[in-house]
């Protein structure tokens, strides 16, 4: 019988003190050191002592009793070194009993007081021994070593769910944010649940700290960082998540500096400077890597399109180049643009500046008075550019300055050419936002079809065309530009164009670039590459200096094996800008649109679908959906005016309805 003996069992990971008060045989009556009574098997009873109570005494009597014996055996476990008990015995490889442990530990002369000290200690540390059936089997070193590691992983777990959960409630309730070791980590997750949500690596973690903090919502990721003033509240996601770098680093800036400081030997170049070449841009260009030229003739015209010729200066492979190549494009964003190489030597040392000698890679073709293209060459040369014009500025004066009328006639015929060659002309004005007076947000459509866009345009196609055609015939790898016939051809409906050039689009098949030649079918040309903008797009780059080898009658720098490498690289990159520059003209339409709640806008009904239609707001050129409404039917095509219900750039919510 073990009525009135001390009995100690396991309860939720802590043993608990209790003495018996009937043992039932297969249930014993405990009453505990915290006053409660309790029935358990037998076989729960981890340590049963010698020593009995005497349980006629009064509930509060026996409970004073097992506080002392308490006391005595947390004392006695103090003295207990765990780490040494497994020094002297884990190289024995067996099991030990309580008692010899104990004996270990205490010397011979124990009472049952030093055995539960031994056990709770063993029992506490978890660390060194494991408990079986009555007996601790000490742990080997690897496993100890392992255990070790995993409870520093869960204690740093737990510093940093508490701190960072005091962190946020610092920054909700706007008080003086303290410094604290885990900081900058819990701003990193902020951002991981900002940017991924609950795709994060560490969203578990995330999810925790916020809950500790009492925040639901993990979205408040953004709000908290800018809050921080880690971010601002028009902070671009998309740069942080496909971890696009704006500046550039020391090995690139060293190389430029020394390229900026070069000397090259013009010997072989023919000197233009005494032509005159004019850029045209728009007002903020600063990177000039294309020019044109137009001179009369005895049997006609000869225009020159001089693109800044980067294959002397940028080292293959070198940190400049593989910068470039890991960038792909400079990147033009409504308020900001990242541009593919240092801005001393995109915006000076190899842009087309007005006044300066510059390396070109100059475009000669040949034009009868009809113009008819006679010949092309391209050779390399060194140009200076006499006049910088802005669009608006052609746009004003091409009737009035020598060269433009004849130009601009040269390139719309040259576009009639490519029409009759299939060509598809569905040009939109480009969306451009400014910050008026009161920093309100505007959005503004700029005119593409214009006679500067028109001449720009032209000129660079065919350069493009006849760059893809001069390597087609020397055999020279390159990277080409391709597009297949459309699925369909729409007619022209003037009186709806917007509908008709939104329909046309979708008629498009998508563009392919590979080192095989194809048609262009929108562009109306047999083979067509890039190589216009080489400070904006490395494909360019790579064309050029396979040019500039032809030219120089020199190996080709790449092998088309080594071409088509890059450019799977490449597009994937110029994939991921494409998405990032849609999503930012997204952002800031619906930024523009959340200030113009229950404001009414003009809309063509693009497409219906099952629960909703397509429409496109025509003062913004963008689409957007609309929610059916029973009883009303409309029509693709159909002209009408919607209202702003909702809209929320940083969730992307735009709820629009019809207005009255």
């Amino acid at each position: 019988m073990t009525e009135g003996k001390i009995i100690e069992y396991i309860d939720q990971r802590k043993i608990i003190l209790s003495v018996c008060l009937k043992d039932r045989g297969n249930k014993l009556q405990l009453l505990t050191i915290s006053n409660h009574e309790v029935s358990i098997s037998p076989k729960r009873a981890l340590l049963i002592s010698s020593a009995i109570l005497n349980t006629s005494k009064s509930r509060g009597e026996l409970l004073k009793e097992l506080k002392v014996l308490e006391k005595i055996r947390t004392n006695y476990m103090t003295k207990t070194s765990v780490q040494d008990l497994w020094e002297l015995t884990h190289e024995e490889n067996r099991a030990f009993n309580y008692q010899y442990l104990t004996q270990l530990s205490f010397g011979r002369d124990i009472t049952d007081d030093h055995i539960s000290a031994l056990v709770r200690a063993l029992f506490a540390d978890g660390v060194y021994f494991k408990m079986k059936d009555g007996f601790f089997i000490p742990n080997s070193p690897d496993k100890v070593e392992q255990i070790i590691k995993a409870r520093e992983a869960a204690e740093l777990k737990e510093r940093e769910l508490a701190e960072g959960a005091n962190f946020l409630k610092e920054i909700i309730d706007n008080r003086h944010i303290e410094e604290l070791p885990l900081k900058d980590k819990v701003i990193e997750l902020l951002i991981q649940l900002a940017l991924y949500g609950k795709d994060a690596p560490d969203y578990k973690l995330g999810k925790e700290i916020f809950s500790r903090a009492g925040i639901k919502d993990i979205d408040k990721a953004r709000h908290l960082l800018v809050n921080l003033n880690i971010w601002d509240e028009d902070e671009n996601l998309d740069l942080h998540r496909f971890k696009i770098r704006t500046y550039f680093g020391e090995p690139v800036l060293k190389e430029t500096d020394i390229v900026i400081r070069k000397e090259l030997d013009s010997a072989d170049r023919e000197d233009l400077t005494d032509l005159s070449i004019f850029t045209i841009d728009g007002p903020y260009t600063r990177d000039f890597d294309d020019a044109l030229s137009l001179e009369p003739t005895g049997k006609g015209y000869r225009l020159g399109v001089h693109i800044t010729d980067l294959t002397p200066f940028i080292k293959v492979d070198g940190h400049l180049d593989r910068e470039a190549f890991n960038r792909a494009s400079s990147i033009y964003l409504p308020f900001n643009q990242i541009p593919m190489l240092p801005s001393n030597l995109s915006n000076n040392a190899l842009s087309l500046v007005k006044g300066l000698k510059r390396f070109a890679i100059s475009l000669f073709a040949n034009f009868d008075r009809d113009w008819n293209m006679i010949n092309f060459h391209f050779i390399p040369t060194i140009v200076r550019i006499e006049k910088q014009f802005t669009y608006d500025q052609v746009n004003a004066v091409y009737m009035e300055e020598p060269v433009f009328p004849a130009l601009y006639q040269l390139c719309q015929t040259l576009r009639q050419k490519r029409v009759a060659n299939g060509a598809i002309l569905i040009p939109l004005p480009e969306i451009h936002f400014e910050f008026d007076n009161n920093s309100n947000i505007r959005p503004r459509l700029i005119e593409q079809n214009t006679p500067a866009k028109i001449i720009v345009s032209e000129c660079m196609i065919l350069y493009n065309w006849l760059a893809a055609k001069f390597s087609f015939e020397k055999a020279l790898p390159i990277l080409y530009r391709s597009q297949e016939p459309p699925q369909e051809r729409l007619s022209i409906d003037e009186s709806n164009y917007i509908y008709y050039v939104f329909q046309q689009r979708r008629k498009l098949r998508p563009l392919f670039i590979d080192t095989i030649p194809h048609p262009h079918s929108s562009l109306g040309v047999d083979v067509y590459t890039n190589a216009t903008s080489p400070l904006r797009r490395y494909i360019d780059v790579l064309v050029q200096r396979q040019i500039y080898s032809a030219i120089f009658k020199k190996r080709p720098v790449y092998e088309e094996l080594r071409l088509k490498e890059l450019n799977m690289v490449i597009q994937q990159t110029l994939k991921d800008m494409d998405l990032m520059k849609r999503n930012q003209v997204r952002y800031w339409i619906l930024k523009y649109l959340a200030g113009c709640i229950n404001d009414s806008f003009n809309a063509i009904v693009f497409q219906k679908l099952k629960y909703k239609y397509l429409i496109i707001l025509t003062d913004l050129l963008f689409v957007a959906d609309l929610p059916t409404i029973s009883g009303l039917e409309l029509s693709p095509g159909e002209e009408i005016k919607v209202a702003v219900k909702k809209s929320d750039p940083w969730d992307d919510i735009l709820i629009l309805h019809l207005a009255n």
